[in-house]
C-alpha cells in the first residue's frame, strides 16, 4: 500500500505541475474532501478543479517541488516547495508580477486506490507577505463567502 499511495502522490504533483486537472478524475474519488493551501474547504472532484484551475491562472509556473514524503498504509505526508510568479488574477487580486516561495505540507488519505481526503496546509503569512498583502481585511483580494 505505501508503494501505491507514493505512485498516486508522485501523479498528483505532476498534475499540478502540468496544469492537467483532468487527471483529477482518475486520482481523486468524486466526493473528495479537499482542504486548499489558502483554507478553503470543498467538497467534490469538480470544485477541486475549479479550484485548480484558478489558482493555475494565477500563478501559470507555479511548481510543487516534493521535498519529503513519508507513507504509512493508506495515508501520506508531504513536505512541499511552493514556486511561481503571480501572473494573473487571484479572486480580486490582481496580479502583482511578485514571486513566490513557500512552504507547506499535505497530508493524503486513499480509499480504494484514490484519493478520498486531502488537506494542504501552506506558509499562508509568507505567500501573503509576497504578494504584498499583510492581512484579509486589507487586501483587494475579495475570497467568496463559502470558502471562509
Amino acid at each position: 500500500m505505501a508503494k501505491k499511495i507514493k505512485e498516486l502522490v508522485k501523479a498528483y504533483y505532476t498534475m499540478w505541475n502540468d496544469g492537467d486537472f483532468d487527471k483529477a478524475d482518475t486520482l481523486m474519488h468524486s466526493n473528495i474532501k479537499f482542504q486548499g493551501a489558502m483554507g478553503f474547504d470543498m467538497v467534490g472532484v469538480d470544485a477541486f478543479k475549479e479550484y485548480a484551475k484558478q489558482v493555475g491562472e494565477a500563478f501559470p509556473d507555479l511548481y510543487h517541488a516534493t521535498e519529503i514524503v513519508i507513507s504509512e498504509d493508506e495515508r501520506a505526508s508531504v513536505y512541499v516547495l511552493y514556486t511561481g510568479v503571480h501572473k494573473g488574477k487571484l479572486y480580486d487580486l490582481e496580479p502583482t508580477g511578485n514571486r513566490i516561495r513557500y512552504n507547506g505540507a499535505t497530508f493524503f488519505t486513499l480509499d480504494d486506490d484514490k484519493f478520498s481526503k486531502i488537506r494542504v496546509l501552506g506558509d499562508r503569512y509568507r505567500l501573503f507577505e509576497q504578494l504584498g498583502i499583510f492581512s484579509l481585511e486589507d487586501s483587494k483580494m475579495n475570497i467568496p463567502n463559502e470558502y471562509l
